[in-house]
């Protein structure tokens, strides 16, 4: 099962539309998301799973993740080479993510977060199994469990996801959807808003917000040129670096910096 590394756009597709998935596929998304819950309606639940079904039987180029429905989605997709995880909602304790490893060995897990229960058991499901390998929020269902009626009231929940997800040692989580396709500038504010809280990268609903994303994410000439310093003082000095202009960095601000480099190499 493939894996990119440090994606930063995840495209969702309804699982019903076999041709929009298709689309999805050379879309240039880091990661498909099939989706077998919201995107799907309940008298077409049983032909996007059959579909799904079909799509997976043979390994694609772009890692394809399924958005489950229920569990039951699980045996016929697990053992299907074209898989590459599963997304598995409306997550709120470990014991949850626990029961569906058993049942998918092998397959990577993507808990989403949607109800403030969830968000009290954050680290306990992230570090629920081996096979979780990110963590992410539902916020549409978040919003509503929650009374929030703007951005800022999402910004501790938000918060509370990216210091689980590093207490667990998982990647930093993807941003959620943004809803409205069309409002571009709007995207790149809510995406600099996100990488500001830790974020990396973050999902998509329309093929349009994937350069968006991707850009609001890449690292700037100036964070460029900065982890260059850091990165080739590290390999000079060991212990507490000293940089040219006085300040001194430890390990994490080195890795970060490499991190950065790795994105930087995408561009």
């Amino acid at each position: 099962m493939s894996r990119t590394p440090l994606p930063l756009t995840w495209l969702y597709a309804p699982g019903d539309r076999p041709a929009v998935v298709q689309k999805a596929l050379v879309s240039g998304a880091d990661v498909v998301i099939v989706d077998l819950e919201d995107a799907v309606a309940p008298d077409r639940k049983a032909y996007a799973l059959a579909a799904t079904v079909d799509l997976l039987a043979d390994p694609h180029p772009v890692p394809v993740h399924v958005r489950i429905h229920t569990p039951h989605d699980i045996p016929p997709l697990a053992p299907l080479p074209g898989l590459s995880g599963f997304r598995v909602p409306k997550v709120t304790h470990a014991t949850d993510i626990r029961r569906i490893a058993e049942v998918a060995p092998g397959v990577p897990l993507f808990p989403l977060l949607e109800n403030a229960l969830a968000l009290e058991h954050a680290y306990a499901i992230a570090s629920a199994h081996s096979a979780v390998h990110g963590i992410a929020l539902g916020e549409a269902d978040l919003r509503a469990d929650l009374g929030v009626r703007d951005e800022c009231g999402l910004d501790w929940p938000r918060s509370r996801l990216v210091v689980a997800a590093r207490a667990a040692g998982l990647p930093p989580p993807a941003q959620s959807v943004h809803t409205d396709v069309r409002d571009l500038d709007a995207l790149a504010a809510s995406c600099a808003r996100g990488r500001a809280l830790g974020f990396l990268g973050r999902a998509a609903i329309h093929p349009r917000q994937l350069p968006v994303i991707e850009q609001a994410y890449l690292p700037t000439p100036d964070e460029v040129a900065a982890a260059e310093e850091v990165v080739k003082a590290a390999q000079t000095e060991a212990g507490a670096l000293a940089l040219a202009d006085g300040r001194f960095v430890d390990a994490a601000v080195v890795d970060g910096a490499r991190r950065v480099l790795t994105l930087a190499a995408r561009s």
